[in-house]
């Protein structure tokens, strides 16, 4: 614990500008227990033995902060004159503490969508058409509550300028109709349940966070 606190220290102060390697941030990620191992079913139904808790990393609000000022800078970068939008969109709730930090990275309002019947809708806020939005996720498996958030955006008139996660544990593999950045992008093994290796040896498998 005093190992990663005092790691966790010297990144806090990192200069400003100056980008992570993506070892420093799987490292982040295991000291933190962001990335466990096990046997797991995943949010698309798929079941493999990583699986990436993102909450256990964003508890640390600081370096939540370093993180998201991180994957905004990135953002920056790409888009040369650096991007101009009015506000950050992300779905609940794994999306709620990324989208506010790249909000606040960004000096503009966040706003999230929420499950109601299975489905994310707006709940508590409203859009107004023309808006520009930066969609902020945690981690993207498939990209299935992404694209959900895409498309409430679109439907309301809004503008997607950017795509922003921490983990893309698709390795790239999911695909918008948007500029995708992420910090870090890993694919680990996921299998289909009837043709998981770890059911058929008869492990039990877990749904973390529920």
């Amino acid at each position: 614990m005093h190992t990663y606190i005092g790691h966790l220290r010297r990144m806090v102060g990192r200069k400003e500008g100056v980008l992570m390697e993506q070892k420093e941030i799987l490292d982040i990620l295991k000291n933190s227990g962001a990335l466990l191992e096990g046997h797991f079913e995943l949010r698309s139904g798929l079941h493999s033995d990583r699986y990436f808790q993102c909450a256990n990393v964003l508890r640390y609000p600081r370096l939540a902060a370093r993180l998201c000022d991180e994957l905004v800078e990135i953002i920056k970068k790409s888009a040369g004159d650096g991007i101009k939008v009015d506000a950050v969109i992300s779905p609940a709730m794994g999306g709620i503490l990324v989208g506010h930090e790249v909000a606040r990275a960004l000096d503009v309002k966040h706003i999230f969508a929420e499950k109601q019947d299975g489905k994310l809708v707006m709940r508590r806020f409203q859009m107004t058409k023309g808006e520009s939005f930066v969609i902020a996720e945690d981690v993207i498996t498939r990209g299935g509550r992404v694209q959900e958030t895409i498309d409430i955006v679109e439907a309301a008139g809004g503008k997607v300028a950017a795509i922003a996660v921490l983990v893309d544990r698709s390795g790239g593999k999911a695909k918008f109709n948007y500029p995708t950045y992420s910090l870090l992008k890993m694919e680990p093994v996921a299998y289909e349940p009837v043709k998981c290796p770890l059911c058929a040896k008869g492990f039990k498998f877990v749904h973390p966070g529920s």
